[in-house]
């Protein structure tokens, strides 16, 4: 884990500030690509959680719209253990600045099985009806797409429950 200072609480996709008024703990196995902010990374900012149980995992998308959210064509994947307080940061390097989409799921029982009880969400916090989770229907690519510049990009996903 790695400490990091932000210049301003950041909505939308911004540039990380090296200084500023509160520190947050970046997670994730690519913490430090965020943190130098050398190479193309997305921070998904998590907020929402009913919970702090369970874990959270990130997956990251690019490519052809329609792959977005597939299972298999995930470039990232990362899961982490929901920390018990404060922001919830997790660092996503991408190969090369470009189109991307996220999403997160909370598994809030950790049973490593989506059910009821687990919370979702994607980058543009688009609406999603009850129908359309239960049908699988994505939301359009054009609402999820976040572009990524030559540094870090900070994606903010709000997770939402049934």
């Amino acid at each position: 884990m790695m400490k990091l200072r932000f210049a301003l609480p950041i909505i939308g996709a911004a540039v990380l500030a090296s200084t500023g008024v509160y520190a947050a703990t970046i997670l994730g196995p690519g913490a430090s690509s965020c943190v130098s902010g050398g190479q193309p990374a997305l921070l998904v900012r998590v907020t929402g959680l009913k919970s702090r149980a369970g874990k959270v995992r990130v997956r990251t998308f690019g490519g052809s719209p329609s792959t977005y959210f597939e299972k298999t064509k995930a470039l990232k994947r990362v899961e982490v253990a929901t920390p018990s307080a404060g922001p919830i940061d997790i660092c996503m390097p991408v190969p090369a600045p470009g189109v991307y989409a996220v999403d997160v799921r909370h598994d809030a029982n950790n049973n490593g099985d989506t059910d009821k009880s687990d919370g979702a969400g994607a980058s543009g916090n688009p609406k999603m009806s009850l129908f359309d989770i239960i049908f699988k229907r994505r939301p359009p690519a054009s609402k999820v797409q976040v572009t990524v510049g030559k540094g870090t990009t900070v994606v903010p996903v709000t997770v939402k429950y049934l």
